[in-house]
């Protein structure tokens, strides 16, 4: 009897495990990818379509890889082979340039979604630390002042440290958030904050903040912000602007998103007729500022993902969007790497003998993220006196610009 049980149990098991599928450890079309040719190896060997697919070109790419290689590298087990360094760093440039979703990138790459969530995460983390020496805030007075100077010889505005702004990055609503991140334009966000020198590239960048934060709330959360307002940014003392008497701070300039104050001059709002000094005050200041808007400009023209509504965990999402932004100055290091990346027409130009301002190329998509919109701000006697001051400089012989009128006539105030 006892021999029957142990036959019929045995048959049972043999059965069980018959009837019982075996779950595959990875796809077969996905387990071919070192062997069989796939979109991306086609592309690397033509340097124009390697460029568009991954918004850089062959030798930019080498030369990322070996800064961050060792950062995303995995080894092999006996299990199977690790995902190379190449394709790691590939999907990734192919993901912030797209936003393609990850299955999209799965059949393309031979690589799964499931690793694909887990890969580029770490590759934007290490694209951060691996380029973070190019998105530095000035140290010390020194290098502000190569900084203001930067503005003075190529946008004409003198004691100006850098152009403010802020950007809305859509994203999808994050789990128990309610309407935190919901912002005044009816979709869900993070913002982007940046401030840019004179020669489009981010002096800093931090995003973040939910998108339902307003009234000045996002510059002061950021750790500039504070130390602005703290007066720690061992930014220059005040001089006096040539020709005049007035000792002026060194300012930061920026639009009516952000609080008059003495570091900080935005554009009037009142009395602005025609050829009137707020007037052409208004131009020269929207003329610097103007810099930071076409940084955001061709950094989502190029990088798309900021195109899109970003659809991962909520902690990821600002690695992605700051290492997009390390990329941007990354891609402008040198002339030919900015000849690839900004190729002329990019950004907005003037035509000084008809007194015209051509849009740059990136305006095409710019509805695609929106301002920043912090309206109403209660600005110190002491902040407006140093906006005043700046106005009369400009009507001096020393601070006018003599092309500057033509822009004025018969165009609206900012």
């Amino acid at each position: 009897m006892a021999d029957e049980i142990t036959l019929i149990a045995a048959a049972f098991i043999v059965l069980k495990n018959k009837q019982k599928k075996k779950r595959l450890w990875i796809r077969p079309y996905l387990n071919r990818r070192e062997t069989l040719d796939n979109l991306s190896l086609e592309i690397s060997l033509d340097n124009k379509l390697f460029k568009k697919f991954t918004r850089m070109s062959k030798g930019d790419f080498d030369f990322l890889l070996n800064k961050i290689g060792p950062k995303i590298k995995r080894n092999d087990t006996n299990m199977r082979t690790a995902i190379s360094v190449t394709t790691r760093l590939a999907i990734t440039l192919r993901f912030l340039a797209t936003g393609d979703s990850f299955k999209s990138l799965m059949y393309l790459f031979r690589v799964s979604d499931a690793s694909i969530s887990t890969i580029i995460p770490e590759v934007c983390a290490a694209i951060i630390e691996g380029l973070k020496e190019y998105i530095k805030k000035p140290s010390g007075v020194t290098e502000w002042k190569q900084v203001a100077k930067d503005f003075k010889d190529r946008w004409n505005f003198p004691h100006c440290l850098g152009a403010l702004d802020g950007k809305h990055v859509a994203i999808t609503c994050p789990p128990n958030s309610g309407s935190q991140y919901y912002n005044y334009k009816q979709f869900y966000s993070i913002v982007l904050f940046a401030v840019t020198d004179a020669r489009y590239n981010f002096l800093y960048v931090h995003a973040g903040v939910q998108g339902s934060i307003s009234d000045g709330g996002v510059f002061r959360h950021t750790a500039f912000g504070k130390a602005l307002l703290r007066q720690t940014l061992n930014i220059p003392h005040p001089e006096t602007l040539p020709g005049r008497e007035m000792l002026t701070p060194y300012i930061f300039l920026a639009d009516d998103a952000f609080p008059l104050t003495e570091n900080i001059c935005k554009p009037y709002t009142l009395d602005l007729n025609i050829g009137s000094p707020k007037r052409v005050c208004n131009y020269r200041i929207s003329r610097a500022r103007r810099i930071v808007e076409n940084s955001f400009g061709i950094l989502c023209s190029v990088f798309r993902i900021l195109h899109t509504t970003i659809d991962v965990e909520l902690k990821h999402v600002q690695d992605i969007v700051v290492a997009c932004a390390h990329l941007h100055n990354f891609l402008r290091r040198n002339t030919r790497a900015r000849s690839l990346y900004s190729p002329p027409g990019t950004f907005d130009s003037e035509d000084i003998d008809v007194g015209r301002i051509m849009p740059g190329s990136w305006r095409d998509d710019e509805q695609s993220l929106t301002d920043l919109r912090i309206l109403g701000r209660n600005a110190t006697t002491r902040a407006k006196a140093i906006r005043d001051e700046f106005m009369h400089y400009f009507m001096t012989e020393q601070g006018r610009v003599a092309w500057q009128d033509k822009y004025l006539e018969g165009t609206s105030s900012r």
